[in-house]
Protein backbone atom coordinates (compact mmCIF):
# COMPACT_ATOMS: atom_id res chain seq x y z
CA UNK A 1 0.00 0.00 0.00
CA UNK A 2 1.66 3.37 -1.14
CA UNK A 3 2.14 6.05 1.65
CA UNK A 4 -1.12 8.35 0.79
CA UNK A 5 -3.02 5.42 0.79
CA UNK A 6 -2.37 4.27 4.55
CA UNK A 7 -2.44 7.81 5.45
CA UNK A 8 -6.16 8.28 3.72
CA UNK A 9 -7.14 5.02 5.45
CA UNK A 10 -6.34 5.80 8.70
CA UNK A 11 -7.60 9.20 7.88
CA UNK A 12 -11.01 7.26 7.28
CA UNK A 13 -11.03 5.69 10.57
CA UNK A 14 -10.67 8.77 12.49
CA UNK A 15 -13.10 10.59 10.44
CA UNK A 16 -15.45 7.63 11.16
CA UNK A 17 -14.83 7.81 14.91
CA UNK A 18 -13.95 11.35 15.50
CA UNK A 19 -14.83 13.86 13.01
CA UNK A 20 -12.07 16.80 12.54
CA UNK A 21 -14.29 18.84 13.68
CA UNK A 22 -15.72 20.44 17.23
CA UNK A 23 -14.30 19.59 20.68
CA UNK A 24 -11.89 16.92 19.16
CA UNK A 25 -10.42 20.00 17.11
CA UNK A 26 -10.50 21.95 20.02
CA UNK A 27 -8.26 19.14 21.73
CA UNK A 28 -5.63 18.64 18.69
CA UNK A 29 -5.22 22.30 18.40
CA UNK A 30 -4.15 22.91 21.84
CA UNK A 31 -2.35 19.39 22.01
CA UNK A 32 0.18 20.54 18.57
CA UNK A 33 0.41 23.75 19.55
CA UNK A 34 3.46 23.11 22.04
CA UNK A 35 4.97 20.55 19.71
CA UNK A 36 4.84 22.01 16.21
CA UNK A 37 6.24 25.43 17.96
CA UNK A 38 8.79 23.60 19.42
CA UNK A 39 9.74 21.24 16.88
CA UNK A 40 9.90 24.09 14.00
CA UNK A 41 11.58 26.52 16.05
CA UNK A 42 14.59 23.81 17.28
CA UNK A 43 15.26 22.99 13.76
CA UNK A 44 15.99 26.67 13.58
CA UNK A 45 18.36 26.84 16.48
CA UNK A 46 16.26 27.97 19.06
CA UNK A 47 17.63 26.92 22.60
CA UNK A 48 14.25 26.17 23.96
CA UNK A 49 13.16 22.84 25.51
CA UNK A 50 9.63 21.48 24.72
CA UNK A 51 9.37 21.47 28.56
CA UNK A 52 10.21 25.45 28.47
CA UNK A 53 8.40 25.80 25.34
CA UNK A 54 5.20 24.21 27.08
CA UNK A 55 5.75 26.56 30.78
CA UNK A 56 6.11 29.60 28.51
CA UNK A 57 3.21 28.94 26.30
CA UNK A 58 0.68 28.25 28.96
CA UNK A 59 2.33 29.24 32.17
CA UNK A 60 3.22 32.72 30.58
CA UNK A 61 7.20 32.24 32.70
CA UNK A 62 10.07 33.49 30.72
CA UNK A 63 13.46 31.05 31.07
CA UNK A 64 15.65 32.57 32.47
CA UNK A 65 19.72 32.44 31.23
CA UNK A 66 17.91 31.88 27.52
CA UNK A 67 18.29 34.27 24.89
CA UNK A 68 15.17 36.80 24.33
CA UNK A 69 14.75 35.86 20.60
CA UNK A 70 13.76 32.53 22.01
CA UNK A 71 11.22 33.60 23.76
CA UNK A 72 9.72 35.71 20.67
CA UNK A 73 10.07 33.26 18.43
CA UNK A 74 8.27 30.69 20.62
CA UNK A 75 5.41 33.14 21.28
CA UNK A 76 5.18 34.32 17.88
CA UNK A 77 5.04 30.90 16.55
CA UNK A 78 2.23 30.42 19.23
CA UNK A 79 0.40 33.36 17.43
CA UNK A 80 0.73 32.34 13.91
CA UNK A 81 -0.36 28.78 14.72
CA UNK A 82 -3.86 30.47 15.97
CA UNK A 83 -4.00 31.77 12.59
CA UNK A 84 -3.10 28.60 10.58
CA UNK A 85 -6.36 27.57 12.44
CA UNK A 86 -8.32 30.77 11.33
CA UNK A 87 -7.98 29.30 7.97
CA UNK A 88 -9.28 26.13 8.43
CA UNK A 89 -12.91 26.46 6.65
CA UNK A 90 -11.67 28.77 3.55
CA UNK A 91 -9.66 26.19 2.26
CA UNK A 92 -7.50 28.68 0.94
CA UNK A 93 -4.23 30.32 0.90
CA UNK A 94 -3.36 33.27 -0.44
CA UNK A 95 -0.11 35.50 -0.51
CA UNK A 96 -1.39 37.99 1.56
CA UNK A 97 -2.30 34.93 4.36
CA UNK A 98 1.24 34.17 3.99
CA UNK A 99 2.78 37.63 5.03
CA UNK A 100 0.18 37.07 7.74
CA UNK A 101 1.87 33.97 8.92
CA UNK A 102 5.53 35.90 8.99
CA UNK A 103 4.29 39.15 10.24
CA UNK A 104 2.24 37.46 13.35
CA UNK A 105 5.91 35.12 13.90
CA UNK A 106 8.60 37.73 13.43
CA UNK A 107 6.77 40.79 14.92
CA UNK A 108 8.46 41.07 18.05
CA UNK A 109 11.76 39.80 16.28
CA UNK A 110 11.72 42.49 13.65
CA UNK A 111 9.20 45.07 13.32
CA UNK A 112 10.45 46.14 10.66
CA UNK A 113 10.97 43.13 8.30
CA UNK A 114 7.41 41.39 9.68
CA UNK A 115 5.43 40.42 6.77
CA UNK A 116 7.66 42.01 4.38
CA UNK A 117 9.60 40.68 1.60
CA UNK A 118 13.42 41.08 1.74
CA UNK A 119 15.10 43.75 -0.28
CA UNK A 120 18.74 41.97 0.78
CA UNK A 121 20.44 38.78 -0.73
CA UNK A 122 20.63 35.89 1.26
CA UNK A 123 23.14 32.78 1.50
CA UNK A 124 21.60 30.34 3.72
CA UNK A 125 23.77 27.83 6.02
CA UNK A 126 24.06 24.35 4.75
CA UNK A 127 22.83 24.94 0.57
CA UNK A 128 24.69 26.37 -1.75
CA UNK A 129 21.97 27.33 -3.54
CA UNK A 130 21.38 30.94 -5.33
CA UNK A 131 18.01 32.32 -3.82
CA UNK A 132 16.54 34.95 -6.02
CA UNK A 133 17.21 38.38 -6.13
CA UNK A 134 15.29 40.96 -4.15
CA UNK A 135 13.92 42.23 -7.33
CA UNK A 136 12.05 38.99 -8.46
CA UNK A 137 10.36 38.28 -5.10
CA UNK A 138 7.32 39.97 -5.64
CA UNK A 139 6.49 38.40 -9.24
CA UNK A 140 7.75 34.89 -7.71
CA UNK A 141 5.43 35.18 -5.00
CA UNK A 142 2.95 36.50 -7.36
CA UNK A 143 3.55 33.19 -9.45
CA UNK A 144 2.70 31.05 -5.92
CA UNK A 145 0.16 32.21 -5.28
CA UNK A 146 -1.16 31.53 -8.79
CA UNK A 147 0.03 28.02 -8.46
CA UNK A 148 -1.80 27.55 -4.92
CA UNK A 149 -5.14 28.68 -6.46
CA UNK A 150 -4.55 26.88 -10.27
CA UNK A 151 -3.45 23.59 -9.11
CA UNK A 152 -4.53 22.06 -5.90
CA UNK A 153 -7.24 20.98 -6.72
CA UNK A 154 -4.92 18.19 -9.14
CA UNK A 155 -2.78 17.11 -6.78
CA UNK A 156 -3.36 14.85 -3.36
CA UNK A 157 -3.91 16.63 -0.56
CA UNK A 158 0.01 15.21 1.20
CA UNK A 159 1.42 16.28 -2.01
CA UNK A 160 0.37 19.76 -2.72
CA UNK A 161 1.36 20.49 1.09
CA UNK A 162 4.50 18.82 0.50
CA UNK A 163 5.07 21.14 -2.14
CA UNK A 164 3.66 23.73 -1.46
CA UNK A 165 6.59 23.74 1.04
CA UNK A 166 8.93 23.05 -0.99
CA UNK A 167 7.98 26.09 -3.69
CA UNK A 168 7.78 28.72 -0.71
CA UNK A 169 11.39 27.93 1.17
CA UNK A 170 13.06 27.81 -2.37
CA UNK A 171 11.72 31.24 -3.08
CA UNK A 172 12.64 32.36 0.81
CA UNK A 173 11.09 35.38 0.34
CA UNK A 174 11.65 36.79 4.30
CA UNK A 175 15.03 38.28 5.24
CA UNK A 176 14.44 35.36 7.99
CA UNK A 177 12.14 33.18 9.51
CA UNK A 178 11.17 31.58 6.30
CA UNK A 179 11.44 27.80 7.37
CA UNK A 180 8.70 28.49 10.21
CA UNK A 181 6.42 29.99 7.98
CA UNK A 182 6.90 27.07 5.27
CA UNK A 183 6.01 24.73 7.74
CA UNK A 184 3.14 26.35 8.89
CA UNK A 185 2.08 26.74 4.97
CA UNK A 186 2.36 23.26 4.87
CA UNK A 187 0.35 22.07 7.61
CA UNK A 188 -2.55 25.11 6.88
CA UNK A 189 -2.75 23.02 3.82
CA UNK A 190 -3.09 20.06 5.49
CA UNK A 191 -5.58 20.77 8.13
CA UNK A 192 -7.64 22.58 5.19
CA UNK A 193 -8.37 18.77 3.79
CA UNK A 194 -8.81 17.61 7.29
CA UNK A 195 -5.21 15.84 7.69
CA UNK A 196 -3.37 15.99 10.74
CA UNK A 197 -0.10 17.93 11.63
CA UNK A 198 3.46 17.00 9.71
CA UNK A 199 5.76 17.46 13.11
CA UNK A 200 9.50 17.59 12.45
CA UNK A 201 11.19 16.64 14.84
CA UNK A 202 14.60 17.96 15.33
CA UNK A 203 16.67 14.81 15.08
CA UNK A 204 15.00 14.34 11.82
CA UNK A 205 16.67 17.50 10.82
CA UNK A 206 19.39 16.41 8.26
CA UNK A 207 16.74 13.87 6.41
CA UNK A 208 14.48 16.99 5.88
CA UNK A 209 17.09 19.65 4.91
CA UNK A 210 18.74 16.75 2.60
CA UNK A 211 15.02 16.01 0.90
CA UNK A 212 14.87 20.35 0.28
CA UNK A 213 18.15 20.40 -0.95
CA UNK A 214 17.24 17.39 -3.38
CA UNK A 215 14.37 19.48 -4.71
CA UNK A 216 16.35 22.88 -5.03
CA UNK A 217 19.74 21.49 -6.88
CA UNK A 218 18.17 18.60 -8.78
CA UNK A 219 14.87 18.88 -8.88
CA UNK A 220 13.66 15.76 -7.35
CA UNK A 221 10.09 15.65 -5.09
CA UNK A 222 9.87 12.21 -4.03
CA UNK A 223 11.97 12.41 -1.14
CA UNK A 224 10.32 15.02 0.24
CA UNK A 225 6.82 14.39 -0.56
CA UNK A 226 7.36 11.20 1.15
CA UNK A 227 8.84 12.71 4.59
CA UNK A 228 6.01 14.44 4.78
CA UNK A 229 3.69 11.60 4.65
CA UNK A 230 5.48 9.41 6.78
CA UNK A 231 5.16 12.54 9.47
CA UNK A 232 0.95 13.11 8.96
CA UNK A 233 1.44 8.92 9.24
CA UNK A 234 3.01 8.88 12.37
CA UNK A 235 0.53 12.14 13.75
CA UNK A 236 -2.20 9.19 12.88
CA UNK A 237 -0.84 7.09 14.25
CA UNK A 238 -0.37 8.82 17.54
CA UNK A 239 -3.25 10.35 17.61
CA UNK A 240 -5.03 6.60 17.12
CA UNK A 241 -3.32 5.38 20.10
CA UNK A 242 -4.73 8.15 22.30
CA UNK A 243 -8.00 7.03 21.44
CA UNK A 244 -7.84 3.26 21.72
CA UNK A 245 -8.08 2.88 17.36
CA UNK A 246 -5.92 0.34 15.85
CA UNK A 247 -4.15 2.06 13.13
CA UNK A 248 -4.27 0.68 9.13
CA UNK A 249 -0.42 1.19 8.34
Amino acid sequence: MSLYKRVDANKAVIDGVRPFEGEYLRQLREYYRIGLTWTSNAIEGNSLTELETKILLEDGMTVGGKPLRDTFEALGHSVAYDYMFALLGERRITVEDIKSLHRLFFKSIDEDNAGKWRDVSIVVTGTNYAFSAPSKLAMLMEDLGQWIETDRSKMHPIHFAAMLHLKFVTVHPFIDGNGRVARLLLNTALIQDGYLLAVVPPILRQEYMAAIRGYQQEGVTDPFCDFIAERVLESEKEVMRMFHISPMG
